[in-house]
Parts: C-alpha cells; structure tokens; sequence
C-alpha cells in the first residue's frame, strides 16, 4: 500500500501496548478541513489520528504507529476503562458524517481501509473483537463511523466481528439484564439508551431506535459465545 507522510505534531507517548484499532468518519464537510484540523497544533481541541483514508483511496499518515494519537476522547471498550488513545491505532475516514450529508463509503476507500486494517492486525495480533467504531467506544458522544459503514466486507476478511444470524435463540432477558449482557460484552451503560443504539448502530443498523427487542438479544447473545456465526 502506497502511504503518504503528512506528518501532524498533536501526538505524545504511548502508556499502554497497542491491542485496538478504532475506526471513524471525519464528520466534515470536505478532506482538506479534515486533514488540516488533525494536523493544527493551535486548534481549540487538539485532535489528530494515525491515518486518514480519502473517498479515494489514498491513505495518509499523520501520526506514527508507536506513537500516541488523539482520536478517541473519553472512551472506553471491555478491560480498556480509559486512555484507550494509548491503546489504539486511529483511523479517520473521509465523510461528512451525520451533520453534513452522512453518505455511503466508496469502494475505492474502503478497499484502502480494509488494507490498512489488515496490515495492522497482522503487526500487533489484534483481536476482531478489538476492531471498532468510535461509537462503540463512545456512545454517549460518537455515532461513527456511522450505520452506512460495511463492517460486513471487514467481517468477511475476520477483520472484525460479524453480525450473527446463524442458530439464534431468544434469552429473554428484561432491559436490565440486556445492559448487563452489553456491558459484559464491552459497552459502556452508563447511558442506557446510547449504549443500545450504538449497539444497534453496529449490528442492527436497519433500526436505530434504542428500544430492546428479540432480534438485538438473540445478536448480542450470540456475540457473547465464543465463535458468533454469521453470514460473513
């Protein structure tokens, strides 16, 4: 994969062994702004990733892997209860997100983020597991990378979980015992009604309507079993 250096000084050392990649949209209304904001050493919220992948293609390195970059924020994800910016490889992908004109992903982008995706798996053993949205890690503040983004075609490389759809069982569980199974899973709860529809979000993102149902238990149950089955 052909990488261009663009090198962004909002960066510092790393506190923990890098075991997470998490992937986001830029959330703005074009490229330039985006890379340009990761890459302003004076803006108000100093932000930055390791990558940003544009609409088409070309992958850009801002940050070094070894080092720590600022993507994530308040965020946590299973035995990670923060700093998971230490933790993790940020990839920024190129979209307006949900606050100007969310759009689904070109294929020439995400055959770039299924590459560099892979790539970093392979360096660091990191689990499917531990391949995420920003949502995920965040879901009182994040919707990205968003609904539109094709986890399918990642799960199919095992470059992530996949949706299970196979051997389903309902366990019934009431809402409280939904968040538990959640929160065992690697959600943060702590607000209830974001934790679900980032669930959803993930593995459910036909409906995004934060209400517990059949079809979300049986996926989370099935996600909680040591080999999800799924179509992909």
């Amino acid at each position: 994969m052909n990488i261009i250096d663009a090198a962004s000084p909002n960066f510092d050392e790393r506190a923990r062994p890098i075991s997470m990649i998490v992937l986001h949209y830029t959330g703005m209304q074009d490229a330039d702004s985006a890379i340009a904001r990761l890459r302003d050493p004076e803006s108000a919220n100093r932000v930055s990733a390791h990558y940003v992948v544009a609409e088409d293609g070309t992958v850009l390195r801002l940050v070094p892997e070894d080092k720590r970059a600022w993507h994530a924020g308040l965020a946590s994800w299973r035995d990670i209860p923060s700093d998971i910016n230490s933790a993790s490889v940020g990839i920024e992908i190129v979209n307006p997100g949900h606050e100007f004109g969310y759009r689904p992903f070109p294929d020439e982008q995400i055959a770039s983020v299924v590459q560099l995706v892979m790539q970093i798996k392979d360096r660091y053993q990191i689990t499917r597991g531990n391949i995420v949205g920003h949502s995920d890690i965040a879901p009182q503040r994040k919707r990205d990378p968003g609904e539109l983004f094709p986890w399918s075609k990642l799960a199919r490389l095992r470059l992530s979980l996949p949706r299970p759809t196979k051997n389903l069982m309902d366990p019934n569980w009431t809402q409280a015992g939904f968040l538990l199974a959640l929160e065992r899973f690697g959600y943060d709860v702590t607000d209830p009604m974001a934790a679900i529809m980032a669930f959803q979000r993930r593995f459910r993102p036909e409906m995004i309507d934060g209400e517990v149902d059949a079809e979300c238990r049986m996926i989370l149950l099935a996600l909680l079993l040591p080999k999800p089955q799924g179509d992909d």
